[in-house]
């Protein structure tokens, strides 16, 4: 893969992603200057003698204890020792890729004050294929110090970590990859730690995710409306200029490719004039998720670009300034309301597949009209677990950002709880796309229980297509394994894969 150059320019979320899936990174002689000349304000704050927290003071609830000259080194060692914590299965090689990137590109900003060593060591980490293990519990949201601080303890030798398969302690795998261990400086450690990397990291991970759903659901919905004889008229251009929300027209068009060529385009051929609300607001619900999802991604760049550090460098007049810039609540009430729109779109879905049940037993009435054995009917069947998946999505779509007690002696009092917020949009997705198969399946079976199957979109066909090719294929016929194929089929359909 082509390097991906982090300069002093605003880096967009796809060098993140890039970086995440196994990019090697650069580092421009702009970006090392500015983060040198942040250094430089740090040294001049420490050669004053003034007290600034996290540097010549203790952190947390120690914020006004003076830290000797003598130990202020030792104390961001302590910082990286001490800060870590977390429980539960590891994060992904690609949401620690993401998290390192994310605290590499935040000190090429100039905010941080961190030395250049810093940013050259995790350089050297990404291109090393050096990756920290992180458990995924570990954060409330108030800068991923846990996870951080287990990437900090890595650079400097200390932790544990995976290099080419294989998971070892963090001096053997940075001395097998030929990577120094990192000498920290007054401040490196807490610069090291302080940072929402795996919030910003995994959220562009999910997001991204989200983007390319919204295909799927348009193509879905396509297939259950030649499935019912659906109206067509809901995508009109008409449609999408009388309420021209960036997602809803982008919905509407996409719609509209999904179903052309298709019979129902054919005069006379709708059942009703008007459709269930299920089938006739896809394009203002799929569209919210769209413009939902585009609001997190713009969130998401905004918190990667932003001087989030605390004490945050101010060039302008030499100091250190206590700030709360760390505080990502944007970004986690963006994914609260992600979640709730990506329920919207299983609810539609959930409520069509009550329709398609009743369309299935009309088709069912005078028995199946082709020759040859009965159909498998895999959609039928996976009615009832769609249901139970749409239960498990609607509970995933209570908010969390609000949930997370008070810590450190009262002194950290609010958190904004963005990883787990990220989290349970990430598994929201996830059960989107298994009732997405469900009513995929399910409208497949019901058009090859008509005489002849008709003409159908351009997308949908598609969509028919390699879901009734990648079921043919399997030797296992069981519910399970067919619907894992579906919603495999149905994924690489997606512009993003």
């Amino acid at each position: 893969m082509d390097p991906v150059v982090i300069d002093v320019a605003p880096v967009p979320l796809a060098d993140l992603l890039d970086v995440a899936g196994g990019a090697p990174v650069e580092l421009t002689d702009a970006a090392l200057e500015r983060i040198a000349a942040g250094r430089r304000v740090v040294d001049g704050v420490l050669a004053s003698g003034r007290a600034v927290y996290g540097l010549t003071t203790g952190v947390g609830h120690n914020r006004d204890v003076r830290v000797p000259d003598a130990e202020l080194v030792g104390q961001q060692y302590l910082i990286v020792r001490t800060h870590s914590g977390g429980f539960g299965p590891l994060l992904s090689t690609e949401v620690t890729r993401a998290a390192m990137a994310v605290r590499l590109v935040g000190l090429t900003r100039g905010g941080s004050g961190a030395s250049p060593a810093v940013a050259e060591s995790l350089v050297g980490l990404l291109n090393a294929g050096v990756h920290p293990l992180l458990p995924r519990t570990s954060s409330v949201g108030a800068a991923d110090i846990g996870a951080m601080a287990l990437i900090a303890q890595v650079a400097i030798g200390a932790g544990r970590a995976e290099h080419r398969g294989e998971v070892l302690p963090g001096g053997e795998a940075l001395a097998r990859a030929g990577v120094p261990p990192l000498v920290l400086q007054a401040k490196d450690g807490l610069a090291l730690v302080s940072a929402n990397g795996v919030s910003v990291g995994q959220g562009a991970l999910v997001a991204e995710r989200a983007a390319a759903l919204a295909d799927v659901a348009e193509l879905v919905a396509g297939l259950s409306m030649e499935a019912t004889r659906g109206n067509p008229s809901i995508a009109q251009q008409v449609v999408a200029d009388g309420k021209p929300y960036p997602g809803l027209v982008e919905s509407c068009r996409r719609l509209r490719a999904a179903l052309e060529g298709s019979y129902l385009l054919e005069s006379g051929v709708p059942a009703s004039v008007q459709d269930p609300l299920s089938f006739r607001v896809v394009p203002q619900v799929h569209g919210a998720f769209r413009d939902v999802t585009a609001f997190a991604q713009q969130t998401l760049e905004t918190e990667l670009n932003a001087q989030a550090d605390n004490p945050l460098v101010s060039p302008a007049d030499g100091t250190l300034v206590s700030n709360g810039n760390f505080h990502p609540v944007l970004l986690a009430l963006a994914f609260e309301s992600l979640r709730v729109a990506i329920a919207h779109v299983g609810q539609l879905s959930d409520r069509r597949l009550g329709h398609l049940w009743s369309a299935f037993f009309e088709a069912m009435a005078g028995g199946p009209p082709r020759e040859g054995p009965p159909p498998d009917l895999p959609g039928m069947h996976q009615r009832y677990a769609a249901a139970a998946a749409y239960a498990e999505l609607r509970q995933l779509a209570a908010p969390v950002s609000l949930d997370v007690g008070v810590l450190d002696q009262g002194v950290e009092d609010h958190s904004t709880a963005a990883p787990l917020s990220v989290r349970k949009a990430d598994e929201a997705l996830d059960l989107l796309l298994d009732i997405l198969t469900a009513e995929a399946l399910f409208a497949a079976d019901i058009l090859d229980l008509r005489p002849e199957l008709p003409a159908l979109g351009a997308g949908t066909a598609a969509a028919y297509g390699s879901v009734r090719g990648a079921i043919a294929a399997l030797s296992d016929r069981s519910t399970d394994a067919v619907h894992a194929t579906a919603r495999e089929a149905l994924s690489a359909l997606s512009r993003r894969t």
